[in-house]
């Protein structure tokens, strides 16, 4: 007998809580289960890494053996991922590259929480494009904090948000209540890069505005998380004139409005006031209960930073400037390129050390 649906009119009142409570304890188990799936799976490949390095140190072990592992372990196990020789490789270099940093206690005995807490991709690339352990622990919070795939990742080591987040000049410290200062500090960075425009040393703002509707959801991956697109052009109107934002979003973490100026020029100590009364006016008639004083960054092509701390001093709003750029993942810096060996570099040393003995 099949059962009748009732209709919504006569279901309790409190079925509808009940159901969304059930959905969301089962999105929550199913997160659940894939995290620990995924730390089972980061568990084995340190173990096997750890097992290798072991053999290698005690028994000599060439690349020859562990190429004849892999081939074991895939006919083992049929149609199982993941063990391919260079996968195997990136184990070994995982636990060495954790493993042998030396803690106050001794060597690591287990992988760092952040890695347990990343797709094992995420950690090869990290692996591969970060030299310095402080700095590849740093990508990794920020990837767990954001949810962000691997892709994503990559775009950030290419254009060195390490060193861009919380670098651009601003006045929150005195202009903002702590800690919600300190977290507008890490919502900025300088200099802010839009690969994805042309050219754009001679254009006009409107025409960097333009560039940026275009594509938009890469402008807001390059903001980061928490920003949501409010407007472009909002019409403002203070007394009898009409004024235009450029570019107006509203900062989720933050809870305030963030307003984007956009300067096709270098910076001017004027840009700080205008933004400063636009910021005026928006804490005035846009801002609601509960909601933290408007922020205001100004976008412009090049600064003096002594010329931006004087402006900013004595400015009642919290102001921020940055510089932004439309190559700068190809200016970086060498050093700031620093990767540690490739797999084919450790292979490459295993077989001179197997030559040699």
């Amino acid at each position: 007998m099949t059962p009748q649906m009732l209709s919504p009119s006569v279901l309790p009142e409190s079925y509808p809580v009940l159901l969304e409570n059930i959905k969301t304890r089962i999105r929550e188990s199913q997160i659940k289960a894939a995290m620990a799936v995924n730390q089972e799976l980061i568990k084995l490949h340190w173990w096997i890494g750890s097992e290798i390095v072991r053999r290698q140190e005690a028994e000599g072990w060439k690349a020859q053996i562990i190429d004849r592992l892999c081939k074991d372990i895939q006919s083992g196990f049929p149609g199982l991922k993941g063990f391919s020789r260079s996968n195997v490789f990136y184990m070994r270099t995982f636990y060495m590259s954790y493993s042998r940093v030396q803690q106050a206690v001794g060597f690591l005995e287990v992988p760092p929480d952040y890695c347990l807490n990343i797709p094992w991709g995420h950690n090869v690339v990290l692996l591969n494009k970060i030299k310095n352990l402080e700095e590849r622990e740093w990508y990794a919070r920020r990837a767990i904090e954001n949810g962000c795939s691997r892709a994503v990742l990559e775009m950030w080591i290419e254009t060195g948000l390490y060193y861009r987040q919380g670098k651009a000049p601003n006045n929150f410290q005195r202009t903002l209540l702590a800690p919600y200062s300190d977290l507008a500090e890490q919502v900025v960075k300088d200099p802010y890069c839009f690969d994805f425009l042309t050219s754009i040393d001679q254009v006009r703002e409107k025409e960097i505005e333009d560039g940026l509707m275009d594509h938009l959801q890469k402008f807001l991956l390059e903001l980061g998380s928490g920003f949501a697109f409010v407007g472009r052009q909002v019409p403002l109107r203070v007394g009898k004139e009409d004024y235009y934002l450029d570019l107006l979003f509203y900062h989720i973490k933050l809870r305030c409005y963030f307003l984007i100026e956009l300067k096709a020029v270098k910076f001017k100590p004027d840009f700080a006031g205008q933004i400063n009364f636009y910021l005026a006016a928006i804490d005035d008639k846009m801002r609601q209960p509960g909601d933290n004083p408007a922020i205001g960054l100004i976008l412009c092509k090049g600064k003096d930073n002594l010329i931006v701390e004087y402006a900013l001093r004595n400015n009642s709003s919290p102001i921020t400037v940055a510089n932004f750029e439309t190559q700068l993942a190809k200016a970086l810096p060498d050093d700031l390129k620093g990767t540690l060996p490739t797999v084919e570099e450790i292979e490459a040393e295993l077989e001179r050390s197997f030559h040699q003995n």
